[in-house]
């Protein structure tokens, strides 16, 4: 098993945010959307918690959708919300879409004791050292009866794996975008890590599946 190699917590340079915005997630964003409408059921009027929703592109995608879904996008950095307030406008969904700026792990200064019908998060435990403490204030913010689902990649097994990855999801991406994707899969956690963290925390274990050759997907209802 290679090492977990951290990179940034954010993307702050505007280079590195329209970069990332302008990689092709479409197909991977539809995704996780239909599988988290799976497990959720239709949006009921409250409104969604995404943690670290860069350029907004899920929430924009879940609101297209469903056009009950409501969200609160949260990010740590500015220039990715500034962005992503560029692509809320432009797909016409200011008005059920807000942006917040901040860390998941510090949310009681802005948010109290807010909870949501739902808490998603995709590919953003990867860029935090100590994801637990993420974790848990994801688990704490889901209202009674939502639903947590959280997807990132899976750190791969070799660095054969690794460079297979990178060719066959980013080899036709510039450079730099080849580099991010190799990063993020370095920083990524494994499936026995991220049970660990559930365990941890009251979830149960199997909460946290591989649902790809390149994603494990952790989905958890709390109780009525």
């Amino acid at each position: 098993m290679i090492p977990r190699i951290l990179e940034p917590e954010a993307m702050e340079s505007p280079e590195e945010v329209l970069e990332y915005d302008r990689m092709d997630h479409s197909e991977v964003n539809a995704r996780f959307v239909a599988d988290f409408l799976a497990v959720h059921g239709p949006c009921r009027g409250g409104e969604l918690l995404d943690v670290g929703a860069g350029t907004a592109r899920i929430p924009i995608a879940l609101a297209l959708a469903d056009p009950n879904a409501r969200v609160l996008a949260l990010d740590l950095s500015s220039n990715m919300l500034r962005q992503a307030a560029l692509n809320i406008e432009e797909a016409g969904l200011s008005g059920r879409i807000r942006c917040l700026q901040g860390d998941v792990k510090g949310l009681a200064a802005s948010l109290e004791n807010a909870q949501f019908e739902g808490v998603i998060s995709n590919s953003i435990l990867h860029h935090i050292p100590e994801p637990r403490a993420a974790v848990s204030e994801m688990v704490r913010r889901v209202a009674a009866g939502g639903t947590l689902m959280i997807r990132d990649l899976v750190r791969p097994d070799s660095l054969a794996q690794l460079d297979h990855l990178v060719g066959v999801y980013a080899g036709t991406e510039s450079q730099a975008a080849q580099a991010l994707f190799a990063a993020s899969l370095h920083a990524a956690l494994t499936l026995d890590e991220i049970r660990q963290i559930a365990t941890e925390l009251g979830l149960p274990a199997h909460s946290a599946t591989i649902t790809s050759d390149r994603h494990w997907t952790l989905v958890w209802k709390r109780p009525l």
